[in-house]
């Protein structure tokens, strides 16, 4: 809320300096406002009176986007990424889709690694958990196990996390 938009009659108002100036009606601090060529904006708009401040709004509106602009610059977005492997995986398959994982690890990414298990082979959950566990077991260097390996279903999957460094 902003110089006009502002709907309450009586407003505490603080100056450009940050010093309180007291209960004021809103053509007071309107009149105030335009004499020092800045703004009225509500801070406050619960309190009782509702507290205003006398500042220069876009340069505050455009302060606060460098500030939100900088924020989202810091942030790290983490991606999951998933491989997925069968109970019955060769040796040569196993290593590619490893290789793809510990590449998703280093960029950052979580990896979700799941087996399906087709047909009869879901009474060999054993076999699966078995890939599963030598598969963490070679990423150990590079991840953390979020979730340790668990049935969904006909699938069973589990999740490695980076290493964060600090």
């Amino acid at each position: 809320m902003v110089n006009d938009g502002i709907r309450a009659r009586e407003l505490r108002l603080i100056d450009q300096d940050g010093e309180q100036l007291g209960v004021k009606t809103k053509a007071e601090a309107l009149e105030i406002a335009e004499k020092a060529n800045l703004d009225v904006v509500l801070v406050a708009p619960t309190a009782k009176p509702p507290v205003a401040r006398i500042m220069d709004y876009g340069k505050f509106r455009f302060e606060q986007q460098k500030k939100d602009k900088e924020a989202r610059k810091n942030q790290k977005i983490i991606v999951m990424k998933e491989v997925r492997l069968s109970p019955t995986i060769d040796e040569h398959d196993f290593d590619t889709k490893l290789r793809n994982a510990r590449k998703f690890l280093e960029k950052g990414d979580k990896v979700k690694c799941s087996i399906r298990f087709k047909g009869r082979a879901i009474t060999h959950k054993e076999i699966g958990q078995k890939v599963l566990d030598r598969f963490a077991k070679e990423c150990e260097d590079l991840c953390t196990i979020e979730q340790r390996p668990k049935m969904d279903g006909r699938s069973m999957f589990l999740v490695l996390a980076p290493i964060q460094e600090k």
